[in-house]
């Protein structure tokens, strides 16, 4: 069986039809039309009027990697179409925290905003949606949570997860439900509005467009850039219809007309030609996200929509500096974290916080413990002040993989958490101080429970680790292999890189690199090289020594560096 014939069958793919529609993402086959979503038809009328009557619109995102990429493109949106009586508005995630605010609702209702457009937000917060129609607001929402039971009562709300939405696919992230907007909005436009005569500038309607429009067929392809990185950074499943932003928006993102984007691409020495999805995942995603973490998400928002060259510059060089700022501070909550595990009895899930913890960087140090300790984990920190309310701490969850953390969060007794969210392998909650102090104990026993009840088989991660694609040998770490390997990229949720098992490889040479000697180079019979992040020869389930042979699991990968291109292997255990 030839290779990529064998990852997909490892996949579930078996019929050739099948196979042909996953290698062969295609725009028009795998995107659904954007009217098939409830209420889009009535969101894209209400914009037109409101364009139509000049009336002031804000879009108000999250401050996220997804909320970001999908203020982005309906900003460029109204650019493109020269209407100007809009702002983006994005919340302080220190100072407002996620979600609509009834603040800012007040500032909107005073600068006589008639359409407030959400983006990754807006589906669980029925009072400040109440407030702003009830203002004279119009609110559409355009969201992907998980939809409570009580809905806001928005002009329209966009979330093919709500009750009574027949949208084929449910799994788009913000962005890709604005995409959605956008593309539904480009496909009716020119019926709602009749253009303007390039041969005599009349129009035959009132309902006349502006006059600076030039909106064709397929403009929106230009926008699969903002698609594809919150697609990619909001860990959605690679299937699918987001398979075909992210296969699509990776082609757009390689032809790069973003100056701050170029700018924060060359800062890191990213090849734009040999662009892949761990360019978005592991150096533009943490970049942007640093910007809200560490200090205002404007930054962000700011360098992905700049034309000018001086700012791109000046705004790339402050989000690296911000970058750095947020690799210190993680490093040191590490380094508590580490002290604080040393002297505790192991147990099933780790559940630590410090008052003093930064809220901004909590999900990442989250998923430092889960990686390294192997082990569903809770961090909690930053008391966050809720005006007329008892103080609260804020927090956030990984999954090692052997449980959904939503789910044991919602098995908690109601007043144990103040509120909760996110998705199987990350969420965010919020605890009262009177509460934090069961948290770990009521976890581990919801944790118990499932395991118990839910008929699942939770997998050790020893287990996990044993899974693997096919059995390799040096000799097939070959281009013509990683070639093959690449048909079925991008790479991510639900559709994890390929995984290979090299039997009895003996170890000829071991090095350190990186500033501080932080990172693992092995080479293999003195011909291939196998390399692993923060790492060192202890870190695997076996250690390891020159001249043993080892079992090795392991991505096959392509590093190009300098224009020298040279395959290895990423490892993932040596047993």
């Amino acid at each position: 069986m030839q290779l990529v014939d064998l990852l997909l069958e490892n996949r579930g793919i078996f019929k050739p039809e099948e196979k042909e529609k996953f290698l062969n993402p295609s725009y028009e086959g795998d995107l659904h039309d954007p009217y098939l979503m409830k209420d889009m038809e009535r969101a894209c009328v209400r914009i037109f009027e409101a364009i139509q009557a000049k009336e002031k619109i804000v879009i108000y995102s999250d401050y996220d990697c997804d909320g970001i990429p999908g203020a982005v493109i309906l900003h460029d949106l109204f650019k493109k179409i020269g209407y100007g009586n809009f702002e983006n508005y994005i919340p302080d995630r220190h100072k407002e925290g996620f979600g609509l605010h009834q603040p800012a609702i007040d500032e909107f209702i005073k600068s006589e905003t008639k359409l407030l457009i959400t983006v990754d937000l807006g589906i669980t917060d029925v009072e400040e949606v109440a407030q702003a129609e009830s203002s004279g607001i119009n609110v559409i929402i355009s969201d992907h949570h998980i939809t409570p039971e009580i809905l806001p009562p928005a002009y329209a709300i966009l979330n093919p997860k709500q009750a009574g939405d027949e949208y084929p696919f449910k799994e788009l992230c913000g962005a890709g439900v604005a995409f959605k907007l956008v593309q539904a909005f480009i496909k009716k436009y020119g019926e709602y509005f009749e253009k303007t005569s390039p041969s005599t500038g009349s129009t035959s309607s009132p309902q006349a467009a502006p006059r600076t429009t030039r909106l064709t067929a397929g403009w929106e392809k230009w926008l699969l850039d903002m698609a594809a990185l919150a697609t990619l950074s909001d860990q959605v499943p690679l299937l699918g219809e987001n398979r075909a932003l992210a296969f699509y928006g990776l082609k757009v993102l390689r032809k790069n007309r973003r100056l701050g984007l170029e700018k924060l691409f060359s800062k890191n020495r990213v090849d734009l030609s040999n662009l892949t999805e761990d360019d978005i995942t592991f150096t533009l995603a943490p970049r942007l996200n640093a910007a809200s973490r560490m200090e205002s998400p404007r930054i962000a928002f700011d360098l992905v929509t700049t034309n000018d060259e001086n700012k791109a510059e000046e705004l790339s060089e402050r989000l690296s500096e911000i970058n750095n700022q947020r690799k210190i501070l993680v490093a040191g909550i590490m380094k508590e974290v580490k002290k604080n595990l040393a002297k505790r009895e192991e147990k099933s899930l780790i559940v630590i916080g410090n008052p003093a913890w930064r809220v901004g960087v909590l999900g990442l140090v989250a998923s430092k413990i889960a990686d390294e300790y192997e082990r569903p984990c809770f961090v909690w920190g930053s008391a966050g002040a809720r005006p007329g309310l008892a103080p609260a701490f804020k927090g956030s969850c990984r999954s090692d993989g052997s449980v959904n953390v939503v789910g044991l969060m919602r098995e908690l007794e109601a007043d144990t958490l103040l509120d909760y969210g996110g998705h199987d392998m990350a969420g965010g909650f919020s605890v009262s101080q009177s509460q934090v102090y069961f948290l770990e104990a009521n976890l581990l026993a919801a944790c118990q429970k499932i395991g118990q009840t839910d008929g699942s088989t939770m997998l050790t991660t020893s287990q996990r680790r044993c899974e693997f694609d096919a059995k390799l040998s040096l000799k097939d770490v070959t281009m013509e292999n990683y070639e093959a390997i690449q048909k079925l990229a991008p790479f991510g949720t639900g559709n994890p890189k390929p995984v290979f098992l090299f039997e009895g490889v003996e170890v000829s040479g071991i090095k350190k690199f990186g500033k501080n000697n932080e990172h693992l180079e092995i080479v293999l019979e003195e011909k291939v090289k196998a390399i692993q992040f923060f790492k060192n020869e202890k870190s695997f389930t076996k250690p390891i020594a020159v001249g043993e042979k080892i079992n090795l699991l392991a991505n096959l990968e392509k590093n190009v560096f300098r224009n020298k291109t040279e395959l290895r292997l990423k490892i993932i255990d040596i047993l």
